[in-house]
């Protein structure tokens, strides 16, 4: 199995354009996307630097993805599986096996650490740990 890699910035940046194309028009993440994003355009650029720091640590990305997340209240776990499901479907359609893995492999991991920071449950089947957080609500 040939596992090296074929990603670069024009591969992510393509990932990401058509990723959240779909997010927008997606009836269920569509809508908390776009009440909180105001340029799409610029979102897409956050986002591929992002990435661009995740999968080629590439460092250009500044930011605070669960502050981001955490000022949106009305995410639920069944938004981040849609947005995975999503992500998973893109990137099988941009990149190749290996690569659609390796960018998978990443996604899951933040999505977990960012359900766990918010005190989601990790499975759509699961409860709340009922864990405040930190910050967020009455102590």
């Amino acid at each position: 199995m040939n596992t090296a890699t074929t990603l670069d910035e024009s591969r992510i940046a393509n990932l990401v354009d058509r990723f959240y194309d779909k997010v927008q028009a997606d009836p269920s993440i569509g809508p908390i996307f776009n009440a909180a994003v105001h340029d799409w355009p610029e979102h897409k650029r956050l986002l591929t630097s992002f990435w661009c720091s995740v999968a080629l640590r590439a460092a250009s990305y500044r930011g605070n993805p669960m502050s981001v997340h955490r000022a949106q209240p009305s995410i639920r776990t069944e938004h981040f599986v849609r947005w995975l499901e999503l992500w998973r479907e893109t990137t099988l359609e941009v990149l190749d096996e290996n690569d659609a893995a390796q960018m998978l492999d990443y996604a899951e991991r933040i999505g977990r650490s960012l359900r766990m920071g918010m005190g989601l449950p990790d499975r759509l089947d699961a409860r709340p740990l009922g864990i405040p957080v930190v910050g967020l609500g009455k102590p």
